[in-house]
């Protein structure tokens, strides 16, 4: 069976940065995703969306990866949600405690709904 390598893409929508993952996330794919994070962060979004739909195996550096970018929205105040994730992949975000502090979300149009407009007011 092939290995398909792992590749990242940006694509914006006003006030997020959809962030696509392809492929198996693994310590090969460090490079391609700390870039798409920076060029999706590049333009300041108040939320970041990573799309894990096409993954299609994720190890535990993929897992510490994802934390590493959690770590990097947190210090500038920036939501980090996810959506695609695979039945598998849910329950060990939730079993690390991923999904304590990143909202999951089955696919894109939810994603989206749960990211507030650039110009709401956070609630108290």
């Amino acid at each position: 069976m092939a290995v398909k390598p792992f590749e990242a893409r940006v694509r914006f929508r006003p006030g997020v940065a959809i962030v696509d993952l392809h492929g198996e996330l693994d310590a090969t794919g460090e490079d391609a995703l700390n870039a798409a994070y920076a060029e999706a962060s590049s333009r300041s979004p108040d939320t970041i969306l990573l799309n894990f739909s096409d993954v299609t195996f994720m190890d535990t550096t993929g897992i510490a990866l994802t934390v590493g970018l959690l770590a990097q929205a947190r210090k500038v105040r920036r939501r980090l949600l996810v959506y695609g994730l695979s039945d598998h992949y849910v329950e060990i975000f939730h079993i690390t405690r991923l999904a304590d502090f990143m909202r999951m979300f089955p696919d894109e149009t939810s994603a989206l709904a749960g990211a507030p407009a650039p110009d709401a007011k956070p609630t108290t």
